[in-house]
Protein backbone atom coordinates (compact mmCIF):
# COMPACT_ATOMS: atom_id res chain seq x y z
CA UNK A 1 0.00 0.00 0.00
CA UNK A 2 1.24 3.53 -0.64
CA UNK A 3 1.17 6.03 2.02
CA UNK A 4 2.62 9.04 -0.20
CA UNK A 5 0.96 11.49 -1.14
CA UNK A 6 0.38 12.22 -4.84
CA UNK A 7 2.05 15.45 -5.33
CA UNK A 8 5.40 13.67 -4.72
CA UNK A 9 5.18 12.35 -7.97
CA UNK A 10 5.56 15.02 -9.73
CA UNK A 11 8.98 16.36 -8.40
CA UNK A 12 12.51 15.53 -8.51
CA UNK A 13 14.70 15.76 -5.34
CA UNK A 14 17.42 17.79 -5.76
CA UNK A 15 20.60 17.03 -7.66
CA UNK A 16 22.96 19.32 -6.66
CA UNK A 17 22.33 17.25 -3.03
CA UNK A 18 21.60 14.00 -5.09
CA UNK A 19 25.59 14.87 -6.53
CA UNK A 20 27.44 15.91 -3.53
CA UNK A 21 25.76 12.95 -1.75
CA UNK A 22 27.65 10.70 -4.18
CA UNK A 23 30.77 12.44 -3.84
CA UNK A 24 30.60 12.10 0.39
CA UNK A 25 30.04 8.19 -0.57
CA UNK A 26 32.67 7.58 -3.24
CA UNK A 27 35.08 9.42 -0.22
CA UNK A 28 34.04 7.46 2.23
CA UNK A 29 35.01 4.27 0.13
CA UNK A 30 38.35 5.96 -0.27
CA UNK A 31 38.19 7.52 -3.15
CA UNK A 32 39.93 10.68 -3.87
CA UNK A 33 36.70 12.88 -4.89
CA UNK A 34 36.91 16.71 -5.18
CA UNK A 35 33.59 18.26 -5.82
CA UNK A 36 32.68 21.15 -8.09
CA UNK A 37 29.08 20.26 -7.45
CA UNK A 38 27.93 22.50 -4.25
CA UNK A 39 27.23 26.05 -3.72
CA UNK A 40 29.04 27.05 -0.71
CA UNK A 41 31.69 29.67 0.25
CA UNK A 42 35.11 27.69 1.38
CA UNK A 43 35.68 30.34 3.90
CA UNK A 44 34.36 30.45 7.61
CA UNK A 45 31.87 32.73 8.31
CA UNK A 46 33.71 36.00 9.54
CA UNK A 47 34.94 36.14 13.78
CA UNK A 48 32.34 39.16 14.49
CA UNK A 49 29.40 37.89 12.78
CA UNK A 50 30.11 34.54 15.16
CA UNK A 51 31.24 36.73 17.84
CA UNK A 52 27.95 38.44 17.98
CA UNK A 53 25.99 35.21 18.20
CA UNK A 54 28.12 33.98 20.89
CA UNK A 55 26.93 37.02 23.08
CA UNK A 56 23.53 36.50 22.06
CA UNK A 57 23.85 33.23 24.15
CA UNK A 58 25.65 34.77 26.62
CA UNK A 59 22.58 37.05 26.89
CA UNK A 60 20.20 34.22 26.81
CA UNK A 61 18.79 34.86 23.67
CA UNK A 62 17.36 31.21 22.99
CA UNK A 63 13.42 31.31 23.23
CA UNK A 64 11.17 31.29 20.30
CA UNK A 65 11.19 34.35 18.43
CA UNK A 66 8.49 36.28 16.05
CA UNK A 67 7.35 34.37 13.60
CA UNK A 68 8.46 37.29 10.60
CA UNK A 69 11.84 37.67 12.80
CA UNK A 70 13.33 39.96 15.63
CA UNK A 71 13.00 43.59 15.42
CA UNK A 72 16.87 44.56 14.90
CA UNK A 73 17.16 42.05 12.71
CA UNK A 74 13.87 43.65 10.47
CA UNK A 75 16.01 47.14 11.38
CA UNK A 76 19.18 45.72 9.62
CA UNK A 77 17.30 44.49 6.95
CA UNK A 78 15.44 47.54 6.33
CA UNK A 79 18.98 49.66 6.40
CA UNK A 80 19.92 47.36 3.96
CA UNK A 81 17.46 47.40 1.36
CA UNK A 82 17.71 51.58 1.80
CA UNK A 83 21.17 51.89 1.68
CA UNK A 84 22.37 49.41 -0.96
CA UNK A 85 19.11 49.07 -2.99
CA UNK A 86 17.16 52.46 -2.74
CA UNK A 87 14.40 50.57 -1.69
CA UNK A 88 12.04 51.47 1.29
CA UNK A 89 10.07 49.18 3.74
CA UNK A 90 7.88 49.05 6.54
CA UNK A 91 8.72 46.78 9.40
CA UNK A 92 5.83 45.10 8.11
CA UNK A 93 7.05 44.21 5.05
CA UNK A 94 9.68 42.74 5.34
CA UNK A 95 10.26 38.70 6.71
CA UNK A 96 13.26 36.82 8.08
CA UNK A 97 13.08 32.81 7.30
CA UNK A 98 14.84 29.69 7.32
CA UNK A 99 17.03 30.34 4.67
CA UNK A 100 16.43 31.98 1.11
CA UNK A 101 14.80 28.67 -0.23
CA UNK A 102 12.11 29.05 2.33
CA UNK A 103 11.42 32.72 1.60
CA UNK A 104 10.52 31.62 -1.92
CA UNK A 105 9.03 28.42 -0.65
CA UNK A 106 6.45 30.97 1.28
CA UNK A 107 6.29 33.13 -1.39
CA UNK A 108 5.04 30.08 -3.86
CA UNK A 109 2.42 29.12 -1.28
CA UNK A 110 1.38 32.46 -0.50
CA UNK A 111 0.39 33.42 -3.71
CA UNK A 112 -0.23 30.58 -6.15
CA UNK A 113 -3.60 28.81 -6.80
CA UNK A 114 -3.96 25.36 -9.27
CA UNK A 115 -3.07 26.02 -12.70
CA UNK A 116 -1.26 29.59 -12.08
CA UNK A 117 1.95 29.85 -14.15
CA UNK A 118 5.23 31.05 -12.94
CA UNK A 119 7.53 32.25 -15.95
CA UNK A 120 11.02 30.67 -15.11
CA UNK A 121 14.29 31.58 -17.64
CA UNK A 122 16.42 28.70 -18.15
CA UNK A 123 18.97 27.41 -16.96
CA UNK A 124 17.16 27.99 -13.50
CA UNK A 125 18.28 26.77 -9.89
CA UNK A 126 17.01 23.54 -9.81
CA UNK A 127 14.79 23.92 -6.85
CA UNK A 128 12.66 26.81 -8.71
CA UNK A 129 9.77 24.46 -11.11
CA UNK A 130 9.89 21.91 -7.93
CA UNK A 131 8.48 24.37 -5.34
CA UNK A 132 6.21 25.93 -7.52
CA UNK A 133 5.08 22.31 -8.86
CA UNK A 134 4.74 21.48 -4.48
CA UNK A 135 2.50 25.17 -4.48
CA UNK A 136 -0.11 23.64 -7.33
CA UNK A 137 1.32 26.11 -9.57
CA UNK A 138 2.80 25.31 -13.40
CA UNK A 139 6.00 26.13 -14.29
CA UNK A 140 6.56 28.18 -17.36
CA UNK A 141 10.09 27.46 -18.81
CA UNK A 142 11.51 29.88 -21.39
CA UNK A 143 14.65 28.81 -22.59
CA UNK A 144 17.52 31.28 -23.29
CA UNK A 145 20.42 29.66 -24.71
CA UNK A 146 24.00 30.92 -25.01
CA UNK A 147 23.15 33.31 -28.23
CA UNK A 148 21.22 35.77 -25.36
CA UNK A 149 24.16 35.20 -22.72
CA UNK A 150 21.36 33.10 -21.21
CA UNK A 151 19.12 35.54 -20.24
CA UNK A 152 15.45 36.51 -20.87
CA UNK A 153 14.52 39.33 -23.37
CA UNK A 154 11.85 41.36 -23.33
CA UNK A 155 10.42 39.43 -26.49
CA UNK A 156 10.15 36.41 -24.92
CA UNK A 157 9.07 37.43 -21.62
CA UNK A 158 6.11 39.48 -23.53
CA UNK A 159 5.63 36.08 -25.63
CA UNK A 160 5.20 33.76 -22.67
CA UNK A 161 2.38 35.72 -20.35
CA UNK A 162 -0.76 34.56 -20.86
CA UNK A 163 -4.12 35.24 -18.50
CA UNK A 164 -2.96 32.12 -16.53
CA UNK A 165 0.92 33.95 -15.52
CA UNK A 166 0.91 34.24 -12.08
CA UNK A 167 4.83 35.48 -11.21
CA UNK A 168 7.81 36.22 -13.12
CA UNK A 169 11.15 34.90 -11.42
CA UNK A 170 14.25 36.51 -11.78
CA UNK A 171 17.66 35.47 -10.60
CA UNK A 172 20.47 37.95 -11.26
CA UNK A 173 24.04 36.93 -10.92
CA UNK A 174 22.06 33.78 -11.90
CA UNK A 175 22.49 30.45 -10.44
CA UNK A 176 23.56 28.00 -12.83
CA UNK A 177 25.41 30.73 -15.17
CA UNK A 178 26.66 33.64 -12.73
CA UNK A 179 25.17 36.04 -15.54
CA UNK A 180 23.79 39.29 -14.43
CA UNK A 181 20.95 41.58 -15.84
CA UNK A 182 22.06 45.37 -16.64
CA UNK A 183 19.72 48.45 -15.62
CA UNK A 184 18.80 48.45 -19.28
CA UNK A 185 17.86 45.11 -19.58
CA UNK A 186 15.87 44.93 -16.59
CA UNK A 187 14.00 48.55 -17.78
CA UNK A 188 13.58 46.31 -20.69
CA UNK A 189 11.69 43.46 -18.76
CA UNK A 190 10.04 46.02 -16.65
CA UNK A 191 8.13 47.92 -19.64
CA UNK A 192 6.35 44.22 -20.39
CA UNK A 193 5.63 43.82 -17.08
CA UNK A 194 4.02 46.87 -16.52
CA UNK A 195 1.49 46.43 -19.62
CA UNK A 196 0.65 42.89 -17.75
CA UNK A 197 -0.47 44.19 -14.11
CA UNK A 198 -1.91 40.81 -13.39
CA UNK A 199 1.39 39.45 -12.70
CA UNK A 200 3.80 39.49 -9.47
CA UNK A 201 7.57 39.39 -9.63
CA UNK A 202 9.76 37.62 -7.99
CA UNK A 203 13.80 38.54 -7.41
CA UNK A 204 16.15 36.28 -6.25
CA UNK A 205 19.55 38.30 -5.53
CA UNK A 206 20.96 35.77 -3.02
CA UNK A 207 24.00 36.34 -5.39
CA UNK A 208 23.85 40.32 -5.16
CA UNK A 209 27.26 41.33 -3.58
CA UNK A 210 29.21 38.46 -5.71
CA UNK A 211 29.40 40.77 -8.70
CA UNK A 212 32.91 41.11 -10.95
CA UNK A 213 34.89 43.75 -12.94
CA UNK A 214 33.29 46.53 -11.48
CA UNK A 215 29.80 45.79 -12.62
CA UNK A 216 27.06 47.70 -10.79
CA UNK A 217 24.23 45.51 -9.04
CA UNK A 218 20.73 46.28 -10.02
CA UNK A 219 17.42 44.78 -8.61
CA UNK A 220 13.56 45.30 -10.60
CA UNK A 221 12.03 47.14 -8.11
CA UNK A 222 15.38 50.14 -7.99
CA UNK A 223 14.94 50.08 -11.45
CA UNK A 224 11.66 50.67 -12.23
CA UNK A 225 10.01 51.84 -8.67
CA UNK A 226 6.35 51.53 -10.53
CA UNK A 227 6.75 47.54 -10.27
CA UNK A 228 7.63 47.92 -6.54
CA UNK A 229 3.92 47.40 -5.32
CA UNK A 230 3.93 43.46 -6.36
CA UNK A 231 7.38 42.74 -6.35
CA UNK A 232 8.79 40.73 -3.77
CA UNK A 233 12.82 41.17 -3.63
CA UNK A 234 14.36 37.96 -1.60
CA UNK A 235 18.11 37.91 -0.59
CA UNK A 236 19.85 36.34 2.29
CA UNK A 237 23.15 36.27 4.39
CA UNK A 238 24.68 32.67 3.24
CA UNK A 239 26.40 33.60 0.27
CA UNK A 240 27.84 36.60 0.40
CA UNK A 241 28.92 36.11 4.70
CA UNK A 242 29.81 32.40 4.08
CA UNK A 243 26.80 31.58 6.39
CA UNK A 244 25.15 29.12 4.47
CA UNK A 245 24.63 26.64 7.89
CA UNK A 246 23.10 29.24 9.68
CA UNK A 247 20.05 29.48 7.78
CA UNK A 248 18.92 33.02 6.99
CA UNK A 249 17.16 34.10 3.94
CA UNK A 250 14.50 37.28 3.90
CA UNK A 251 12.49 39.55 1.78
CA UNK A 252 10.81 42.93 1.66
CA UNK A 253 7.55 43.48 -0.43
CA UNK A 254 3.66 43.92 -0.35
CA UNK A 255 2.63 44.37 3.04
CA UNK A 256 -0.40 41.88 1.90
CA UNK A 257 1.63 39.45 0.55
CA UNK A 258 4.74 39.49 3.13
CA UNK A 259 2.20 38.98 5.83
CA UNK A 260 0.61 35.54 3.95
CA UNK A 261 3.96 34.45 3.70
CA UNK A 262 4.56 34.88 7.55
CA UNK A 263 1.22 32.75 7.63
CA UNK A 264 2.86 30.14 6.01
CA UNK A 265 5.80 30.21 8.15
CA UNK A 266 3.52 30.32 11.75
CA UNK A 267 2.15 26.81 10.38
CA UNK A 268 5.32 25.26 9.12
CA UNK A 269 8.61 26.65 11.05
CA UNK A 270 7.64 29.23 13.03
CA UNK A 271 10.46 32.41 13.55
CA UNK A 272 14.34 31.61 12.21
CA UNK A 273 16.85 30.55 14.84
CA UNK A 274 17.25 32.96 17.48
CA UNK A 275 21.02 33.04 17.60
CA UNK A 276 21.23 33.05 13.73
CA UNK A 277 18.88 36.01 13.73
CA UNK A 278 21.39 37.88 16.30
CA UNK A 279 24.33 36.83 13.19
CA UNK A 280 22.54 38.04 10.69
CA UNK A 281 21.95 41.38 12.35
CA UNK A 282 25.76 41.84 12.72
CA UNK A 283 26.34 40.44 9.23
CA UNK A 284 24.07 43.26 7.57
CA UNK A 285 25.21 46.53 10.23
CA UNK A 286 28.85 45.43 10.75
CA UNK A 287 31.62 45.42 8.71
CA UNK A 288 31.79 44.72 5.36
CA UNK A 289 35.40 43.91 4.48
CA UNK A 290 34.93 40.53 3.95
CA UNK A 291 32.38 40.91 1.42
CA UNK A 292 35.00 42.80 -0.89
CA UNK A 293 37.69 40.51 0.52
CA UNK A 294 36.28 37.43 -0.90
CA UNK A 295 34.48 39.06 -4.19
CA UNK A 296 38.42 39.69 -5.60
CA UNK A 297 39.31 35.70 -4.61
CA UNK A 298 36.16 34.79 -6.52
CA UNK A 299 37.02 37.00 -9.65
CA UNK A 300 40.55 35.47 -9.46
CA UNK A 301 39.16 31.94 -9.40
CA UNK A 302 37.01 32.97 -12.09
CA UNK A 303 39.28 33.91 -14.42
CA UNK A 304 41.86 30.85 -13.50
CA UNK A 305 38.84 28.53 -14.24
CA UNK A 306 37.46 29.89 -17.30
CA UNK A 307 41.33 30.22 -18.75
CA UNK A 308 41.37 26.13 -18.02
CA UNK A 309 37.95 25.27 -18.93
CA UNK A 310 38.14 27.06 -22.35
CA UNK A 311 41.27 25.27 -23.38
CA UNK A 312 40.05 21.83 -22.61
CA UNK A 313 39.04 20.36 -25.50
CA UNK A 314 36.07 20.45 -26.54
CA UNK A 315 34.38 22.74 -23.78
CA UNK A 316 33.45 26.31 -23.88
CA UNK A 317 32.18 28.71 -20.77
CA UNK A 318 30.99 32.54 -21.00
CA UNK A 319 33.01 34.62 -18.73
CA UNK A 320 29.88 34.99 -15.86
CA UNK A 321 29.38 38.25 -14.24
CA UNK A 322 28.78 36.70 -10.84
CA UNK A 323 28.19 34.28 -8.24
CA UNK A 324 30.75 31.02 -8.30
CA UNK A 325 29.81 29.08 -10.96
CA UNK A 326 31.02 28.22 -14.68
CA UNK A 327 28.20 27.00 -16.86
CA UNK A 328 30.03 24.66 -19.41
CA UNK A 329 29.04 23.84 -22.68
CA UNK A 330 30.27 20.61 -23.37
CA UNK A 331 27.91 19.23 -26.25
CA UNK A 332 31.09 18.70 -28.90
CA UNK A 333 32.32 15.59 -26.53
CA UNK A 334 28.99 13.90 -25.93
CA UNK A 335 28.40 11.19 -28.55
CA UNK A 336 32.46 10.25 -27.83
CA UNK A 337 33.24 7.16 -25.13
CA UNK A 338 35.52 7.23 -22.19
CA UNK A 339 38.88 4.43 -22.99
CA UNK A 340 36.19 2.00 -21.12
CA UNK A 341 34.15 2.14 -23.99
CA UNK A 342 31.00 4.33 -22.51
CA UNK A 343 29.18 6.45 -24.37
CA UNK A 344 29.04 10.00 -23.19
CA UNK A 345 25.25 10.15 -24.69
CA UNK A 346 24.45 13.28 -22.63
CA UNK A 347 25.58 15.64 -20.06
CA UNK A 348 24.04 12.98 -17.45
CA UNK A 349 26.67 10.54 -18.51
CA UNK A 350 29.53 12.55 -18.93
CA UNK A 351 28.74 13.78 -15.46
CA UNK A 352 28.73 10.14 -13.97
CA UNK A 353 31.46 9.16 -15.63
CA UNK A 354 33.86 12.30 -15.10
CA UNK A 355 33.82 11.39 -11.39
CA UNK A 356 34.56 7.48 -11.79
CA UNK A 357 37.34 7.92 -13.96
CA UNK A 358 38.87 11.59 -12.67
CA UNK A 359 36.61 12.34 -9.42
CA UNK A 360 35.22 15.04 -10.13
CA UNK A 361 31.84 15.74 -9.42
CA UNK A 362 29.97 18.35 -11.35
CA UNK A 363 26.01 18.86 -11.91
CA UNK A 364 24.21 18.19 -15.34
CA UNK A 365 22.55 21.21 -17.28
CA UNK A 366 19.53 18.80 -17.63
CA UNK A 367 19.60 19.61 -14.03
CA UNK A 368 18.97 23.64 -14.78
CA UNK A 369 16.83 23.03 -17.67
CA UNK A 370 19.57 23.16 -20.42
CA UNK A 371 21.14 20.10 -21.73
CA UNK A 372 24.64 19.97 -22.97
CA UNK A 373 26.15 21.82 -20.21
CA UNK A 374 27.10 20.97 -17.04
CA UNK A 375 28.00 23.54 -13.48
CA UNK A 376 30.93 23.64 -11.97
CA UNK A 377 31.23 25.87 -8.54
CA UNK A 378 34.51 27.90 -7.92
CA UNK A 379 33.65 27.96 -4.55
CA UNK A 380 36.79 25.69 -2.98
CA UNK A 381 40.41 26.19 -2.12
CA UNK A 382 41.86 27.46 -5.40
CA UNK A 383 44.66 24.26 -5.35
CA UNK A 384 41.42 22.04 -5.28
CA UNK A 385 39.46 23.89 -8.16
CA UNK A 386 43.19 23.61 -10.39
CA UNK A 387 43.47 20.26 -9.95
CA UNK A 388 39.70 19.54 -10.69
CA UNK A 389 39.80 21.91 -13.42
CA UNK A 390 43.03 19.86 -14.79
CA UNK A 391 41.06 16.38 -13.78
CA UNK A 392 38.71 17.39 -16.11
CA UNK A 393 40.90 18.58 -19.38
CA UNK A 394 42.19 15.12 -19.12
CA UNK A 395 38.81 13.88 -19.31
CA UNK A 396 37.98 15.16 -22.48
CA UNK A 397 41.57 14.94 -23.76
CA UNK A 398 40.89 10.81 -23.44
CA UNK A 399 37.44 10.33 -25.19
CA UNK A 400 37.15 8.65 -28.32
Amino acid sequence: MNFLADRLSKIKPSITLTVNEKARKLEREGRDILSLAMGEPDYDTPQHIKDAAIKALERGETKYTPVAGTIPLKQAIQAKFKRENNLEYKLSEIIASTGGKQVLYNAFMATLNPGDEVIIPAPYWVSYPEMVILADGTPKIVVCGKDQQFKMRPEDLRKAITPKTKMFLLNSPSNPTGMAYTAEELQGLAEVLLANPHVLILTDDIYEHILFDDLQFNTIAQVEPRLKDRTITMNGVSKAYAMTGWRLGYAGGPESIIGAMANVQSQSTSGACSITQAAATEALNGDQTFVSESRKVFQDRRDKALDIINEARGLQAFKPHGAFYLFVNCEAVLGLSTPKGVKLLDDVKFAEELIEEKGVAVVPGSAFGLEGHFRISYALDTNDLIDSLNRITEFTASLV
